[in-house]
């Protein structure tokens, strides 16, 4: 038996922070993206496969001039490649923490990134939809993924990181 999960758009954020000038951070969002997850049982430690799709130019960092530019050939070239991927290998779970492994693809490039996964649980809506929540967290350097875009300040200091951090608060809605 198979149980498919969906992300609730309504209620799942998938984001990443980069270092700005090295002294502030700016938060990105990715607005239209899709995640479907099939377990063995109710049980996430029988995940059988995770697969995430974001569109690369539903990009917002609530400036339109920074996103015309993360959208362009300097960074994710959204016309030539309109998907961001990611496809989970292994999820490990102890109690509430887990690890996911699984291959994230940028720009056409695939490289095996591993994410810090806390569970807050399932519960039944009012609605009578069981639901199960997640934080993910985890870290990529966006140079592997051909991100290299940069510019340098009078003083030498870098403009946007290497270092990207991911963060995604998500919800899941158990199929029928």
């Amino acid at each position: 038996m198979s149980i498919a999960w969906k992300a609730d758009p309504a209620h799942t954020e998938i984001q990443f922070k980069v270092k700005h000038l090295m002294i502030t951070t700016v938060t990105g969002y990715f607005r239209k993206f899709d995640l479907e997850v099939v377990t063995e049982t109710e049980d996430f430690n029988s995940t059988t496969s995770i697969n995430f799709t974001a569109d690369s130019s539903s990009i917002d960092t609530n400036n339109a001039q920074r996103d015309t530019h993360l959208k362009s050939g300097d960074f994710f070239n959204a016309e030539k490649y309109g998907r961001i991927q990611f496809t989970g290998t292994r999820y490990e779970a102890l109690n509430d923490k887990a690890t996911l492994q699984g291959n994230l693809t940028i720009r056409g490039i695939t490289k095996p990134i591993t994410l810090d996964v806390n569970f807050a649980g399932t519960v039944v809506d009012p609605y009578g939809q069981k639901k199960a929540g997640f934080a993910v967290t985890g870290r990529i350097s966006r140079k592997e993924f051909e991100l290299k875009w940069n510019a340098v300040t009078e003083a030498g200091s870098v403009v946007v990181s290497d270092e990207v951090r991911i963060v995604a608060d998500i919800q899941l809605i158990q199929q029928q």
